[in-house]
């Protein structure tokens, strides 16, 4: 029963690449008696837009495909210049690729791009002085044009940042896959570096051309908006790559969906909250109280017919793009903003699928939130659809609070300190009682699937078993062997009580809305012994990486004494500095009562990890 809606897609996606071969190779045939290709080209897909440097990618035959594979463990033997990898290391926050050979699984791909990757992860370890356990990210054409690994332009490997089980991020994608969401694909991953060990990560397709090719006959546009506040390490307004940031606009006022806890405080309610300040951080009744939330397009709504209004969503787009695309897109975000031909201007299924398994995952680290990143947006011929990314904060891993706010998170307002309006793609659909409806079916599928007799349980005591050794010998793991079992026990009992509320809020007996849970948290599911910090907390795992002592929050600084009110007000005056730390913003930061390591901490997470502060 897992297996059934993946099994339909995947063969669906087969039976479309062996058409393609089949096309390909007619059309050889009859360009060869005929001396010309003018006929094949016709049957080129109409779409070649995508950011590689070579066709091989549509042409190949993709078997990274059945390399990828969720149920075995992948192997990765990078070998590259001692001296060049721990300068690439030292300047991590630049993201810069150096060369290296690796081989994956046996197979050996010469002269390869690698560099570090991340927003929060990347500026948290940057502080770190004692770990350079970063995510990376792997471009096979970097160096060689049209270069592949079996069709495969680039992957991702990531380093199960904040997450002690190693299992988050696998889980979320599973989830997603079977419920019939285009996901990427996925597998655990053994790392070595020169001959050495280096560590237990997870493998993940990225969302480029190779992805089109297998999951959208390379049709289509493809973006990863980004908010101001998602960028260079999550600061309004942060610089990547070099690039200058420009001025952010007001954020949109907002809703909330903090709910009260059933029974008693959770054990760990108090203790996140002391750890992770940040986490309260975001004024919720009011869009996150700070410029840059979620502005210029993250969060899908239409504001005009300029293009430059939507640099968040054109900025950042995966495939080449033109302004007839652009206008394309604004046009479909305005009928969305109308709630006007929703079957045309949205892929109502595939969108309300994702929303499901979003919510059952409760991962709020993404377009749900006023985070307003960590999402793909595709586009064809007018039609809006949503795919996932980096899920290793799901299971309430970010702004959810105490376990009873998780395992409660409420179905039908799925959104974190914004409101449904600001979030059209998905608030829109449940306007309409018919989506509504389907929308309910998909989590009840997911119920029924995924969840039902234990079947979630096993999941995990599968899953766990098979990495245990891998978890155990990792040695640059955030989270020791002990507290990997421990998070284990956590995760299977936050999945069940997730489950019980989940079916309690489709059957009515539970609240599924945010201003119901408040006005009655009688009925609420009392989660009060799930330990959240043993899942994992927001700042990685080991002292300095937001574990023991380190600063929390997914790459905020410690805000320790610092009020809300406060924060928001020195994240704005470094904002209005353009990240510079000048002596007479130190003044400003002093008397609101920062400290000096407060100041360099958020400076260096408004610059990607690099301070710039006088001296």
């Amino acid at each position: 029963m897992l297996v059934r809606q993946s099994q339909i897609n995947n063969t669906r996606k087969v039976m479309r690449m062996v058409y393609r071969k089949s096309t390909w190779v007619i059309c050889l045939s009859l360009a060869i008696a005929v001396t010309t290709l003018t006929g094949c080209e016709a049957t080129k897909s109409s779409n070649s837009k995508a950011n590689s440097q070579s066709g091989e990618a549509t042409t190949a035959s993709l078997d990274y495909v059945n390399e990828i594979d969720k149920n075995k463990i992948m192997t990765f033997a990078i070998t590259v210049d001692q001296a060049k990898w721990k300068e690439m290391l030292d300047n991590a926050a630049d993201e810069e690729y150096i060369s290296a050979d690796v081989t994956i699984n046996g197979t050996t791909i010469k002269n390869v791009g690698i560099r570090p990757k991340g927003n929060s992860s990347l500026s948290s370890i940057v502080r770190d002085g004692d770990t350079d356990r970063y995510s990376f990210k792997i471009k096979f054409d970097e160096y060689v044009e049209g270069q592949t690994w079996q069709g495969l332009d680039k992957i991702v490997l990531n380093n199960n940042f904040s997450d002690a089980t190693s299992l988050k991020e696998y889980l979320s994608y599973d989830m997603m896959s079977y419920i019939g969401v285009d996901a990427p694909l996925y597998s655990f991953a053994d790392i070595s570096l020169n001959g050495q060990k280096w560590g237990f990560y997870l493998a993940v397709e990225d969302m480029d051309s190779s992805y089109l090719e297998r999951t959208h006959d390379d049709e289509g546009e493809l973006y990863k908006p980004e908010s101001a506040m998602g960028g260079g390490g999550q600061f309004p307004g942060g610089a990547k790559d070099g690039q200058e940031s420009s001025p952010p606009k007001e954020a949109a006022t907002s809703g909330t969906t903090e709910v009260a806890a059933a029974t008693a405080p959770d054990k760990t309610q108090q203790t996140q909250q002391t750890q992770n300040p940040a986490q309260a951080m975001p004024d919720r009744k009011n869009g996150g109280g700070m410029k840059g939330m979620a502005n210029n397009g993250v969060s899908l709504q239409y504001t005009d017919d300029k293009i430059t209004s939507y640099s968040a969503i054109f900025d950042n787009a995966e495939t080449k793009t033109d302004q007839a695309d652009q206008q394309r897109l604004i046009e479909a975000l305005k009928n969305l903003s109308e709630g006007k031909d929703l079957e045309t201007t949205v892929d109502v299924d595939a969108v309300l699928r994702y929303f499901a398994a979003n919510a059952v995952v409760v991962n709020l680290d993404n377009y749900v939130s006023n985070m307003g990143h960590n999402y793909y947006l595709y586009e064809n011929e007018g039609q809006l659809s949503i795919l996932p990314w980096d899920y290793n904060l799901a299971f309430g891993g970010f702004q959810s609070g105490s376990a009873s706010n998780v395992v409660n998170f409420p179905i039908d307002t799925p959104v974190s300190g914004v409101s449904l309006e600001e979030r059209p793609l998905l608030g829109k659909l449940l306007e309409v009682p018919e989506y509504q409806e389907k929308y309910h079916a998909y989590l009840q599928e997911i119920m029924n699937g995924y969840f039902a007799d234990g079947k979630f349980e096993q999941t995990v005591d599968r899953l766990s078993t098979m990495i245990s050794d891998y978890v155990k010998n990792d040695p640059t793991a955030f989270y020791d062997y002990d507290k990997f079992q421990a998070a284990i026990v956590e995760l299977k009992e936050l999945g069940a009580l997730r489950a019980k509320s989940i079916q309690g809020q489709l059957d009515g007996t539970i609240p599924s809305t945010t201003e119901a849970q408040k006005a009655d948290s009688s009925k609420l599911i009392d989660a009060s012994t799930v330990d959240m910090q043993a899942l994992g907390t927001q700042g990685g795992g080991k002292e300095g990486a937001g574990g023991k002592g380190g600063p929390g929050g997914g790459g905020f600084p410690d805000m320790s004494g610092l009020d809300q009110d406060v924060m928001q007000q020195a994240m704005q005056i470094i904002q209005d500095a353009g990240g510079n730390i000048t002596d007479e913003v130190k003044t400003k930061l002093t008397a609101l009562g920062l400290t000096e390591e407060q100041m360099t901490q958020f400076s260096q997470m408004r610059n990607g990890g690099r301070p710039n502060i006088s001296k």
